[in-house]
């Protein structure tokens, strides 16, 4: 194997992980996941049917991925972060994958520990959500969002820095505010 899964660990059949990606302990990696290289996956992840996930993803421990989440490429997801599904569970009447609302995070975002992403909301680029932040809308490029409900309290480098009002980081990069949220100049 070109990746490397504990002893503890459970992988389904029909799944694909890349090469130098890491599985640590307890984690269940369930039946059609598509999992990138270079990923690391914490103690008692879980990764649901049909998630993709994108190389060099860093999930630390506690984490459930669902169905109709994908984690594009160098997302972090902190620890017991929290992903939905379906806006309106029910235990007596499951509606089953037609029912879940997407949710994409997208390229170098990271989420806080214990934060909370209500489905059918996109992540934007190198947005940053803070520790214990609910987000409940879609989130910008760059935006930096906290609290409960998280709403947007500045913007984020793709380094991950705070940035100043002139949007320019001290690592060199300089940002525009755009559509989507910043776009780097």
């Amino acid at each position: 194997m070109s990746y490397f899964v504990h002893e503890s660990s459970y992988v389904d059949d029909d799944v694909i992980i890349g090469e130098g990606t890491k599985i640590w302990h307890f984690c269940h990696i369930q039946k059609g996941a598509r999992i990138g290289k270079k990923c690391s996956f914490g103690q008692n992840v879980n990764i649901s049917n049909n998630v993709i996930i994108g190389d060099q993803v860093k999930i630390q421990n506690n984490v459930s991925v669902y169905e109709g989440v994908v984690l594009e490429d160098g997302v972090f997801c902190g620890p017991s972060c929290v992903f939905t599904n379906d806006l309106t569970p029910r235990a007596r009447y499951p509606k089953g994958s037609a029912g879940y609302k997407p949710t994409i995070v997208k390229k170098g975002a990271s989420i806080g520990a214990n934060a909370t992403i209500v489905c059918g909301h996109n992540i934007g680029e190198n947005a940053l959500i803070g520790a214990g932040a609910v987000v409940t809308d879609h989130v910008p490029a760059h935006a930096l969002m906290l609290g409960v409900p998280a709403r947007q309290r500045g913007w984020v480098c793709e380094c991950g820095e705070i940035l100043p009002e002139d949007l320019t980081c001290k690592c060199g990069r300089a940002y525009v505010k755009g559509e989507n949220g910043l776009a780097e100049k």
